[in-house]
Parts: structure tokens; C-alpha cells; sequence
């Protein structure tokens, strides 16, 4: 037997006023056979006048009352929705009216689809540590969300774009502030420096080569005591994409240069994926010439995708893996968030636009 959507109505709403005025409840059809047992319906009686009903609850004065169950459990759910928003993963209540900027992750796409689950993960742990700041992604290429969208999302207001790249480049210096420019004035903006070069970023390396094999007297960190003892023929690659800019280059090996002296002093070697040299082969080859036969690759990207499997692939002892979703990286973002805040007395917007008039 079918049941009409009247038999089943939806209790009353605190915050909604299902008609303007008392109205009677419907006959119910005919049936055959006794009713189900349950407790009586209340017939023909008003929503009581002393309910609290929020002023965003209530429809315009000129809107058409609502006249079935359907639509008022609509409206129950949009307004649940819209208090549900409020609401963070960890359960704590957004401040949605805080006039602290909103942090958007700028990561650069990939065809990967593991990247975008490390960089999703990433941004969890960010949440995490700064429970209530709106944390959002934006992608310049290939994965959704955009960043353009990412940004109209976000409406008026400010936020800091903080890129999830390891060093300068064409899309620090131009892409980012192209896409902040087109923004305002809706959207007011700031853009925080690259990752990289910082010494977290170098703990994070060395933590990925421990956890790939790299031996260590586990003095610190915690680390296993029952690695073997480091050899005297042992060197490093560090794996990096690779740019045009000689910026970019200057950034990667001021990081090696870091890493090697985490390392103890053993030599780091900068390398690159692509459109820079030395490429990782040539420099496995060029610490082979050297006598550095037991050579590591540390991979310096921020998550698994096609440059660091073929850079690892070519490492004839240990590769580590990408940096991932390391705490140090959730740390470095708001760092970065927090550094852009304090920087530039000027505003948001402006900043964006003389960023992008320096080009």
C-alpha cells in the first residue's frame, strides 16, 4: 500500500513556522485494515507564537506559503546545512565572521591521483594545528579545484595564498600574482614566500632517508638504534623538479647545502627531473667518479608523482620518499601564513599588484 508524503509530515522545526496561519491537517486516505498503532497526531493546531524564529528563517513577505511537507523539510535542511558549515572536522565552531584571512594552499596539479590525496592529508594536518582558520586548496594546472575558483569561492574578504612549491620560479613571481591581481579589489590578497630553503624542510629529508634505510646512530628523534653505521663511501642526490630560473636553482642547493650538514657533512649533490642540469643520473655518475659508490637519492618534492618515481628509480642504494604530508610541512604553511601577515604594511591588493608589476 502506498503512503501519501502527509503521512509521515516531519515534526515542527523550532526555528520555522510551517504556515502563517493554523491550518487543519488534511483527511487521510481511505485505507483497509486497522491503522498502525502509534502516538495521535495533533490536528489543526498553530506553531505556538513563543517559539524563537531567527529572522534568516523566516521567507520574504512576499513569498507563497508553504503548502506541503516537502517543501518545508527542504527548508529544514537547507538550514541545517547552512549551521552545519559552521561547524570544522574536529567539531569546534568556525568563526565565520573573524576577519582573520582565510590560508589557501597553492599546489601546482598533477595527473597523479596520488598527489592529490598526500596534499589533502596535508592540509588536514594544517587544519589540525590551527583549529578555526579557514583552510583551503587551489590548484594553478591540471587537479580541481582551480585556484581562480578556489578564490571566487572564498568572496570578498583577504586571504594569503601560500604556494606549496619548494622554491622561486615563474609561478611564484608571475602565475600566483597574475591570479591574485585578477582577484581584486573583491578579494584582498597576500603571497607568501615558497617553501623552501628552511630548515624543517631539511628535517622532513632527513626523516624520509632514515625511514628509507639511511644509517644513524639514532641519537636523536627517537630514531631506531639498530641501523647500521654510515660508510665512508656514502653521498647524496637531492631530487628536485627543476626550473629555468637561476633563482630557483640558488634555492635548491642552498637546501643541499643544509641537508649535508644535517647529514654530518656527507656531500649533497642537487639534481633535477627536468629543464636544468645536472640531471640525478649525471650526478649519481659524477659522486661515482668520486668515489661515493653508495650514493642515496633524497627526493625533494612535495608529493608522489611521475618526476620523483624516476628520479628514485635511477638511485643505486636507497631513495627516500617525497616529503608528503610530513608535520614539518603543515608547520612550514602556517609559518609562511603567519610571515606574509606580518610583512608589508600596505594593503592586501596592493601588494598583489605591485608583485606583479615587478614582473
Amino acid at each position: 500500500m502506498t503512503e501519501s508524503a502527509h503521512d509521515h509530515m516531519p515534526p515542527a522545526h523550532p526555528g520555522l513556522r510551517a504556515h502563517p496561519e493554523p491550518r487543519a491537517r488534511p483527511a487521510p486516505p481511505e485505507r483497509s485494515g486497522p491503522l498502525p498503532a502509534g502516538p495521535p497526531v495533533p490536528t489543526g493546531q498553530p506553531v505556538p507564537a513563543d517559539l524563537p524564529v531567527p529572522a534568516d528563517a523566516l521567507p520574504p513577505a512576499d513569498a507563497p506559503p508553504l503548502v506541503s511537507a516537502g517543501q518545508l523539510f527542504t527548508r529544514i535542511t537547507a538550514q541545517l546545512g547552512h549551521q552545519l558549515s559552521h561547524v570544522a572536522r574536529n567539531g569546534t565552531r568556525r568563526n565565520m565572521h573573524s576577519d582573520t584571512p582565510a590560508l589557501v594552499v597553492v599546489a601546482h596539479g598533477s595527473r597523479d591521483p596520488r598527489t592529490l590525496r598526500t596534499v589533502t592529508t596535508l592540509l588536514d594536518r594544517v587544519r589540525e594545528l590551527r583549529p578555526g582558520l579557514d583552510v583551503r586548496l587551489g590548484h594553478i594546472e591540471i587537479n580541481a579545484p582551480a585556484l581562480p575558483d578556489t578564490l571566487a569561492a572564498l568572496g570578498s574578504g583577504r586571504a594569503v595564498l601560500v604556494p606549496l612549491l619548494l622554491s622561486r620560479g615563474v609561478h611564484i613571481k608571475r602565475d600566483l600574482p597574475a591570479f591574485a591581481a585578477a582577484a581584486a579589489p573583491r578579494l584582498e590578497t597576500r603571497i607568501a614566500a615558497p617553501l623552501g630553503p628552511h630548515p624543517l624542510l631539511v628535517e622532513a629529508l632527513y626523516e624520509r632517508l632514515v625511514e628509507a634505510g639511511w644509517p644513524t646512530d639514532g641519537a636523536s628523534h627517537d630514531l631506531p638504534h639498530d641501523l647500521p653505521r654510515l660508510p665512508g663511501d656514502a653521498g647524496v642526490v637531492l631530487a628536485a623538479a627543476g626550473s629555468r630560473d637561476p633563482e630557483s636553482a640558488a634555492d635548491t642547493r642552498h637546501t643541499a647545502a643544509l641537508l649535508s650538514e644535517r647529514l654530518g657533512g656527507v656531500l649533497v649533490v642537487p639534481a633535477y627531473a627536468s629543464a636544468a642540469s645536472p640531471t640525478v643520473p649525471e650526478a649519481l655518475r659524477a659522486l661515482a667518479a668520486r668515489g661515493r659508490h653508495r650514493t642515496a637519492v633524497a627526493s625533494y618534492f612535495t608529493a608522489p608523482g611521475h618526476f620523483a618515481a624516476r628520479s628514485a628509480a635511477a638511485a643505486p642504494w636507497i631513495a627516500a620518499a617525497p616529503l608528503g604530508a610530513h608535520p614539518a610541512l603543515a608547520r612550514l604553511l602556517l609559518l609562511r601564513y603567519e610571515a606574509a601577515l606580518a610583512s608589508a604594511p600596505e594593503s592586501y591588493g596592493t601588494t598583489a599588484r605591485h608583485q606583479l608589476a615587478a614582473v
